[in-house]
């Protein structure tokens, strides 16, 4: 692009903001013009998150003022559910690039949001405009678009980890299962009784039960990566909340279909060798993927077995919830969109111990 991209950074105040702005400190070819955070307005960027001070030492947090962003490259949204329809339709008309990081823009069917969030959105006749934001899946409609949703951390785990099966029809898609964990900072920044530490220490507890948002979420991924009617996909979710910071693990669980049903764990491991490697951030492993394998980096492990004796298949995938599961998918996106690498500023090297 010649000169570094300018972007902003609505929501900078939050885990997946403080992420974005680390990631794109790093990132050579996007410079942070615009970081708001309403709430923390004012306030010093390095006095909520020290470990930012190495580059952003004389900075604060911004008002969001819609032409605040006139002239920027892209802006990044990290807000809460809701608050980016709100903004999307006039954001539109004064950036050339948008990546969403909520789940306002995820789902391609305006009715499904009063079922699964519980309200009507606010701007239904935004969402076709939106790409999905998950390269490794849908890569092609990433390429210089001007508008992104990036998935929720929880489906960017389950369908890494069940869509190479879809794919190639090798498991029954009607009774699809992602059991699945993830840190605290998945709850966001702002204290809530369920999240503070004398409730998350030593506890491990489900949550959300039949119900979580991220549900259909799964089964629209599935059935555009499977080319199937989105009836035919159904997906029993469990989230978990475990007392770690970061990082999601999703384990997932299918029944394999007739043409499969004497395959093997080498002959799926196959499929997914195919599928991913190729991919600059997925690792295709045979041992078990963890959290702390993929700390701070932008890399999905993933794995697969079939077992013979019940007859089940088993994949599992490992992400940092930040970072993959968020600011780094974001980023990821957005080096698309700006006709730049696609891995650039971004790793696929964890942290360790």
């Amino acid at each position: 692009m010649g000169n570094a991209a300018r972007v902003g950074i609505i929501g900078a105040s939050g885990y997946t903001g403080a992420e974005l702005l680390r990631l794109c400190a790093l990132h050579p070819e996007l410079d942070v013009v615009v970081a708001t955070g309403d709430s923390m307005a004012g306030t010093p960027i390095a006095e909520l998150y020290p470990s930012l001070a190495g580059a952003y030492a004389d900075r604060r947090f911004d008002t969001y003022a819609p032409d605040a962003v006139d002239g920027l490259d892209l802006v990044f949204l990290g807000l809460p559910h809701g608050a980016s329809q709100a903004l999307v339709p006039e954001l539109r008309t004064r950036v050339p690039h948008v990546v969403d990081l909520a789940a306002d823009f995820r789902l391609h069917d305006a009715s499904l949001y009063p079922t699964w969030y519980g309200e009507l959105h606010a701007a239904p006749d935004q969402l076709a405009d939106f790409a999905y934001g998950l390269p490794e899946l849908f890569r092609e409609p990433l390429r210089g678009a001007p508008a992104i949703a990036v998935p929720g951390c929880y489906p960017t785990a389950g369908s890494l980890a069940l869509a190479p099966l879809v794919r190639a029809g090798a498991v029954h898609t009607d009774t699809l299962v992602v059991d699945a964990a993830s840190g605290v900072s998945g709850a966001g920044r702002p204290p809530k009784p369920n999240t503070s530490f004398c409730t998350v220490d030593e506890d491990f507890t489900a949550y959300g039960l039949l119900t979580h948002r991220h549900t259909p979420e799964f089964e629209q991924n599935l059935a555009t990566v499977g080319s199937l009617d989105p009836s035919s996909v159904r997906v029993l979710f469990t989230p978990h909340l475990a007392p770690m910071s970061r990082g999601i693990l999703a384990t997932c669980y299918a029944r394999p279909t007739d043409a499969f049903t004497s395959t093997s764990t080498a002959a799926l491991a196959a499929l997914y060798h195919e599928a991913y490697d190729p991919e600059p951030f997925v690792v295709v492993t045979e041992g078990s993927p963890s959290t702390k394998a993929v700390l701070a980096s932008n890399a999905a492990h993933v794995t697969v077995r079939f077992d013979e004796r019940t007859g089940f298949v088993v994949a599992i995938c490992a992400i940092d919830n930040l970072t993959k599961g968020a600011s780094g998918g974001a980023v990821q996106c957005a080096n698309l969109a700006l006709g730049l690498e696609e891995t650039m500023g971004l790793s696929a090297i964890g942290v360790f111990p």
